[in-house]
């Protein structure tokens, strides 16, 4: 495995303005020579504390240190996709992100409306038909997951965890089976309780599910779920402290339930499109037909930094060691459930 930099991967520029189908914002300046980008999120919402927030705090970088124009969409249902996204072409911003692999219809449809426009789907690669005005930003989700498992299959004191996803597809599958793949690895007698809220914005069935799994003995639980996620840490503040914990996902979400909060697997959404919009501003370079895939090796998913706060250093040291065998391909975490059943540690 040849080991890249995020310096050669991409660097840009993202905006975001509201209007058309939802609300948005405005974070650019007057029009001109800029560099402009657009961003449509899912239904999630910009402030979603997940992946829709991170690619905002990849553009506002970009308006920080690249002088961008930048906006955003908020997409009420899944419906919106395609007007956000076509607004922001007829508005000619240099790039526009579509924010989830529920954009995998829109992006290649407006694509082609708008062969002159850029584009850039977070989390999908399009089945690998790429269009040539497209980038494909995915992550190794199943890698930092993994390491995530790791820490709860070392710290349960009940050998029940558990995971709630967000709604099923191959995308979430990678999250689960890498938790799962963890907890096997350190702790084979553990147990893992997987449920699916098949949504990524309802808070009250995501505090539902988690209660219920705690009320079955489960004492940490891992979610990919978007905005569900945040019934899970309601959820789990109502808990007695240092007995029970959640562990977050695509932001540090410590700050949801501080006293509860193991860790979070951090996803590095906001780095990766900060990169490609600096390459395209300040090179003229612009991957387009191609998908970018980061994991372990480019530091893209993993531990949040404030991990140390609740999870011994024992076992962060042994999460260092199981992330040094997988770069080192010593470890290949199974992404989907075939793999997951030929899967040896």
């Amino acid at each position: 495995m040849k080991r890249k930099s995020w310096g050669i991967l991409f660097l840009s520029i993202l905006l975001i303005i509201a209007t058309g189908c939802g609300a948005g914002g405005n974070q650019g300046g007057e029009k001109g020579e800029a560099f402009s980008a657009g961003l449509v999120t899912d239904t999630g919402g910009i402030n979603d504390e997940s992946f829709n927030q991170s690619a905002w705090d990849g553009m506002e970088k970009a308006k920080k240190d690249l002088d961008a124009k930048i906006k955003y969409l908020e997409s009420k249902r899944d419906e919106d996709y395609l007007p956000n996204l076509t607004r922001f072409a007829r508005e000619k911003q240099d790039i526009i992100w579509g924010v989830g692999f529920k954009f995998n219809k829109a992006i290649p449809e407006v694509a082609d409306q708008f062969p002159d426009h850029k584009f850039g789907i977070v989390d999908d690669n399009l089945g690998g038909k790429i269009p040539d005005n497209v980038v494909a930003v995915t992550f190794k989700e199943h890698e930092g997951s993994f390491l995530m498992g790791v820490i709860a299959g070392s710290m349960t004191k009940t050998d029940k965890v558990g995971f709630i996803g967000g709604i099923s597809s191959p995308l979430i599958k990678k999250f689960e089976v890498g938790f799962r793949a963890g907890v096997q690895a350190v702790n084979p007698k553990a147990k893992v309780t997987v449920v699916y809220a098949e949504s990524f914005t309802d808070v009250a069935k995501g505090r539902s599910l988690a209660s219920n799994m705690y009320n079955d003995g489960a004492d940490i639980i891992y979610h990919a779920a978007g905005g569900v996620g945040k019934g899970l840490f309601d959820e789990v503040k109502t808990r007695e402290k240092g007995k029970y914990w959640a562990i977050g996902v695509d932001l540090d979400q410590s700050k949801l339930a501080p006293d509860h909060t193991l860790t979070s697997m951090v996803k590095r959404v906001d780095v990766a499109v900060f990169d490609i919009m600096k390459d395209m501003k300040e090179n003229d370079k612009f991957p387009g037909g191609k998908q970018v895939e980061l994991g372990l090796e480019e530091d893209a998913v993993g531990p949040a930094e404030t991990s140390d706060k609740h999870v011994p250093d024992k076992i962060m040291k042994k999460v260092e060691d199981y992330k040094r065998q997988i770069i080192d391909e010593k470890i290949e975490v199974p992404s989907n459930e075939q793999e997951l059943k030929k899967f040896k540690s």
